[in-house]
């Protein structure tokens, strides 16, 4: 089994008791019909020995949405680590105030044979859409690994998680 590093961005609006975050859809045909659980936040690997995690978390939510990272204060929440397939992946992440329309975002893109054994190569959406969601519907739509940040992020505002 090996470790992976990623490091991604919690963007987020408003405030207790109403806060809102913004998740995008993963990309590509395994996650096309699925809803809960298929939405993360952008994020992306990164080497610990060759990058900090915060400039990669900037990095992937550049690459993943086409955009930067609205400007605000970054809040630290920590990193989780969790199973993801044969791998232990290593989460680190930011929370940042701001705003962002997802109808402005560029999706980066990955290469994925589809389909299977056709030879044939076809680019994909690292995240098909992206929405903002209250907290307790994040919860819903987010994988297992990186929904412990939304506690983190109710605490962080001075509320008590969802």
């Amino acid at each position: 089994m090996s470790e992976t590093f990623s490091a991604g961005v919690l963007l987020y609006r408003g405030s207790n008791p109403v806060v809102e975050v913004l998740l995008g859809h993963m990309g590509g045909p395994f996650w096309a019909k699925k809803d809960a659980g298929a939405w993360t936040l952008p994020k992306g690997e990164y080497d610990p020995d060759g990058e900090d995690a915060k400039g990669a978390a900037a990095r992937e939510f550049a690459e993943e949405l086409g955009l930067p990272v609205p400007a605000g204060e970054w809040a630290a929440l920590g990193a989780v680590r969790y199973r993801s397939g044969r791998n232990h992946k290593n989460l680190a992440a930011w929370a940042v105030r701001g705003e962002l329309d997802p109808a402005a975002i560029v999706p980066g893109t990955f290469d994925l044979e589809w389909p299977p054994r056709s030879g044939k190569i076809t680019a994909f959406p690292e995240l098909d859409r992206v929405e903002w969601f209250d907290l307790a519907t994040a919860r819903e739509k987010l994988g297992s690994g990186p929904r412990p940040f939304l506690d983190r992020l109710a605490r962080h505002l001075g509320g008590e998680p969802s």
